[in-house]
């Protein structure tokens, strides 16, 4: 059982990166309870040679004058039978062989290693969960339940839960659908496995997705300065150029709009306004309230503003239940009073 054991945990370590001590360790830690439990309070060694590959089990006593219990304790005169050199105090220790250790140190190393298994496994879908935090990874869709409309999703790493709160709102997704997804949280690993947090509503996925398919924006040219999001509706994103010649917004948009338009089509459908970002709280604002053109900005307090706009644009400005004020506000920081004027 030694050779198969220590052969076992090789194959672990290459398989599954746990090293061959870390396990020895634990074998020989459950080796010592079990038989422990099988035997009474039992005094017991285990010990373990790599080389030879053996691993043996040793009764501990302890040579006294009286014995009061026989599992942990002998008689001066038996120990001497055994060795003139044994004193009172000395430790004797007789190797174990039985059948029933036997019977017991394969079911505990079995035990064991399953244990190691999943340890490692856990630990390496955590580590692998840990490198895409705050990135947007790609997943297919392997269950659906059709009464919380909570979807599970194979991202390459594991199975994980999206659930139908962190979808966007209005979608529909069956299994076989292929989607992208952020990966908001990634905390430790329980009985279930790594806890995951997966969304397709958070403001940070739509960021992401910028830096990661618009060039200018992945190489730094085009920075993201801000981003206001409902999900499923509308999102309105700040960008700023480094350079002179390009064009922020322009470059995020795409020609005919094809940059954009890729990343709507992943949302759902999801209206996305470009802006371009500006230290001056005046040009920001207005820029935010897009498609409305607006008139005049007029501060009346540290973080107010009253915003001038033609009568037509009023509602523009406003947008369908004050989303687009709303999305403006957030994004600048600036509460938002919108006054329509006559032509």
């Amino acid at each position: 059982m030694s050779a198969e054991l220590f052969e076992a945990l090789e194959l672990l370590e290459k398989t599954k990166g746990i090293p061959v001590e870390y396990m020895l360790e634990k074998v020989e830690a459950a080796l010592v309870s079990a038989y422990k439990k099988e035997e009474g309070s039992t005094s017991v060694r285990v010990a373990i040679n790599r080389d030879k590959r053996q691993l043996k089990l040793y009764r501990v006593r302890t040579v006294v004058e009286e014995v009061f219990d026989p599992k942990s304790e002998i008689s001066l005169e038996e120990a001497q039978k055994i060795s003139r050199r044994y004193t009172l105090g000395s430790t004797v220790e007789n190797e174990v062989k039985t059948k029933n250790f036997g019977r017991i140190s394969a079911q505990t190393a079995k035990q064991v290693i399953v244990q190691g298994i999943r340890e490692a496994e856990k630990s390496n879908i955590l580590r692998d969960y840990e490198k895409k935090r705050e990135e947007v990874i790609s997943a297919v869709v392997v269950k659906r339940d059709e009464n919380t409309g909570d979807v599970v999703v194979d991202t390459g790493t594991s199975n994980a839960l999206l659930p139908r709160a962190e979808q966007i709102p209005g979608e529909e997704l069956y299994v076989g659908d292929r989607v992208k997804v952020f990966v908001s949280e990634v905390g430790k690993a329980d009985e279930q496995g790594p806890m995951v947090m997966l969304s397709r509503t958070h403001p940070a996925m739509v960021k992401r997705m910028f830096e990661t398919d618009i060039p200018e924006v992945k190489d730094g040219i085009v920075l993201v300065k801000g981003i206001s999001r409902e999900a499923g509706s509308r999102t309105k994103i700040a960008v700023l150029s480094r350079d002179e010649n390009v064009d922020a917004v322009g470059a995020c948009i795409g020609n005919r709009g094809m940059r954009i338009a890729e990343i709507v089509n992943e949302l759902h459908g999801e209206k996305i306004d470009v802006v371009e970002f500006s230290e001056y709280a005046e040009k920001y604002i207005a820029a935010a309230l897009s498609p409305a053109t607006v008139r005049e900005v007029e501060f009346d307090g540290e973080r107010s503003a009253k915003v001038i706009v033609d009568g037509d644009q009023l509602s523009l400005a406003i947008g369908k239940e004050g989303q687009n004020v709303r999305l403006a506000a957030k994004l600048t920081g600036y509460k938002i009073d919108i006054k329509g004027v006559k032509i």
